[in-house]
């Protein structure tokens, strides 16, 4: 088993990997079987599955909520992050060229995995929760694949919006993130004055595993960092420069737009953008209180827990 899994282990679900072909990556995949309807996890732009669905805290991951409730879940990590293949581009030693990973690529990468889980499970639909840049990733694929698509989560989503984003000439294909920089990320929308909402505050467990996520990571000087591709940043500002991945109108499965009432990534204007373009003849938009973007590592998580939940089950009435 590789490495960067055997450090992972502590993560929910079984691990396997999709081999590629001569021009796909190997894909890490966790699975944590259910009798009940597949939902496969889609991640965001810098932590993979171990991270973030599959992450325990005090023993119990979105992943094993989910499985607990009778749900056949599934999560993968998208090349560049975790424990599936680096880009060639890694290998580069300056940030130079154009930016790895984008939605059209990683789109790539979701309907293989999702093939794997119909052919496993023997179901025509799977469901998919997504998270943050994901959500543009899952929303190109459910635009392009409508019948295989079950439900759909968008977890604090990237919405389009107008006016300039100026991107860099030269924005390179990946860049390094560190623990500090993720942590001055994760807290920067809680209002100031109010206690942590983080469940590990210092991120004390969740710091290290993040570092152990990248083999390389820890050697990095002067300080640890995880590499990752620079492409979710790239679609991210093209969204908020008027350029949305993909079509809402062309997403026609039932559609939970969930979001923190502090996310500044998902405000109440970017839900109703995007609710009002979608496709789905079924929209819902659920706000929890005292989240933020990162709200799956959060105390609101069991708020988010509950409402994503609820809106799969109808996949069994």
């Amino acid at each position: 088993m590789d490495a960067v899994v055997e450090k992972n282990k502590g993560a929910a679900g079984e691990v396997s990997r999709l081999a590629g072909g001569a021009d796909e990556p190997t894909i890490l995949i966790r699975h944590a079987s259910g009798a009940g309807p597949s939902v496969v996890y889609v991640h965001g732009a810098t932590f993979p599955s171990a991270l973030s669905v599959a992450y325990r805290f005090g023993g119990h991951s979105w992943m094993d909520d989910l499985q607990e409730r009778g749900f056949d879940v599934w999560s993968f990590d998208f090349a560049g992050y975790g424990g599936s293949d680096r880009p060639a581009a890694f290998a580069e030693a300056a940030e130079r060229g154009e930016p790895t990973g984008r939605a059209p690529d990683a789109a790539g990468q979701l309907a293989r995995v999702v093939s794997h889980v119909r052919l496993t499970t023997g179901h025509q639909r799977v469901s998919l929760v997504a998270h943050s840049w994901g959500t543009i990733v899952a929303g190109l694929f459910a635009s392009r694949q409508p019948e295989q698509i079950e439900r759909l989560v968008l977890f604090g989503p990237i919405c389009q919006r107008v006016g300039p984003r100026p991107a860099p000439a030269n924005p390179g294909a990946w860049r390094l993130v560190p623990i500090a920089a993720q942590l001055a990320r994760f807290v920067e929308d809680v209002p100031k004055g109010h206690p942590p909402v983080l469940i590990e505050p210092e991120l004390q467990d969740w710091g290290p595993a993040y570092l152990a996520s990248d083999p390389e990571a820890a050697a990095r000087m002067p300080v640890p960092a995880v590499k990752i591709p620079l492409g979710p940043s790239a679609d991210i500002g093209a969204a908020w420069s008027g350029r949305l991945g993909y079509d809402p109108a062309a997403v026609t499965a039932p559609a939970l737009i969930v979001r923190g009432a502090w996310d500044s990534l998902t405000t109440d204007a970017d839900a109703h953008w995007l609710r009002e373009r979608l496709g789905s003849a079924e929209t819902r938009d659920v706000v929890i209180p005292c989240g933020t973007h990162l709200m799956h590592l959060e105390y609101a998580r069991e708020g988010l827990f509950e409402a994503t939940a609820a809106f799969l089950m109808k996949a069994w009435l």
